[in-house]
């Protein structure tokens, strides 16, 4: 066990002194790209302004949520609109009326008719 631990260290030693050379296509393809990298950074930031609504919809997230606001703003509508028997209404809450009153009745009478004659 000792000899191969022994050899091993040699085999490291020797890969320690011992480095490979770059290829020069390689060296050169490595610079061209960095170059490449470094004129792109340089390259001044394009001026195309967004309109205000673009830019307010990527805020919220895109046409994604905004789907899913649209659909929730609905929801809350349709339910203050006709508000389920176990909700309480909110007109009621803010605006509290002691007395009910009758509008109309809506019966359809046509006894008013005959007497016409």
């Amino acid at each position: 066990m000792a000899e191969d631990e022994m050899d091993l260290d040699q085999l490291l030693a020797k890969a320690r002194q011992t480095r490979p050379d770059l290829p020069d296509d390689l060296a050169v393809r490595i610079v061209t790209d960095a170059e490449t990298v470094r004129l792109d950074r340089l390259k001044p930031a394009s001026s195309s302004r967004r309109s205000v609504w673009v830019r307010m919809l990527d805020g919220i997230g895109g046409w994604q949520s905004m789907g899913g606001l649209v659909a929730a703003s609905a929801v809350g509508v349709w339910i203050g609109w006709s508000a389920p028997d176990f909700l309480p209404d909110p007109a009621a809450i803010i605006y509290p009326q002691e007395n009910s009153f009758v509008v109309a009745d809506l019966g359809l009478d046509a006894t008013f008719l005959e007497d016409a004659e």
